[in-house]
């Protein structure tokens, strides 16, 4: 199993690593610290198992697994995470998750998961409650994520903005001009009906788009 680990703290993704590393029939193919350099890497090396964080910069776990359920599908994505509760875990799977695995679960839980996601079925942690993947099973379909009012490229520019970075910064990071995104700033700030910065930011940690401590 060719496992490729997207995580940002390089102290966890070392030891997360290294933990891959000593089970049977399992390959690190890659690491990378960001959701972008992710893709990349995943494109790549094309690995069977995807582990990603929730909280990294750039562009997040969340809209990184949504790209890869759409660009890689055949490629299995297991969440990273400290949080259990229901939304985090609800938007993962709509983003096209296999597997939701908290980060304070036993070291025999993350080989469990990867084979369990591996041979095509969802793995949660035992901590979330089987009530959560019941009700995502019996109302994803009608149930609204705030972020759904934006479009894949207007999230990512919501995200760099709130992380501090410039226009024209973003302009390098999308590959694109100042003015595209400065058009796509104001079409999502019109959707949302948030026209600073700072609301921006709430919005974001709210529906978990970036963490609380960024």
């Amino acid at each position: 199993m060719r496992i490729v680990l997207c995580e940002d703290h390089t102290l966890v993704r070392a030891g997360i690593s290294a933990l891959l590393k000593s089970f049977p029939n399992v390959e690190v193919a890659g690491e990378a610290g960001d959701g972008r350099a992710g893709i990349a890497l995943v494109k790549e090396k094309q690995p069977d198992v995807v582990l990603m964080d929730i909280a990294m910069p750039s562009l997040n776990g969340l809209q990184a697994t949504a790209r890869l359920a759409k660009e890689c599908p055949t490629i299995k994505v297991v969440v990273l995470s400290m949080h259990s509760n229901e939304e985090y875990v609800l938007q993962a799977l709509r983003a096209g998750a296999s597997g939701y695995l908290l980060k304070e679960a036993a070291t025999s839980e993350l080989r469990t998961a990867l084979d369990t996601v591996a041979r095509g079925d969802i793995y949660l942690s035992p901590a979330i409650s089987r009530v959560v993947i019941d009700d995502y099973l019996g109302r994803v379909e009608i149930s609204k994520d705030p972020l759904d009012k934006l479009t894949p490229r207007q999230k990512e520019i919501l995200q760099l903005v709130v992380e501090g970075n410039s226009t024209r910064r973003i302009a390098e990071i999308l590959h694109v001009s100042a003015k595209t995104v400065e058009t796509h700033r104001a079409q999502l700030q019109e959707r949302l009906q948030i026209f600073d910065v700072p609301g921006l930011v709430r919005f974001a940690i709210r529906v978990g788009l970036i963490s609380p401590d960024i």
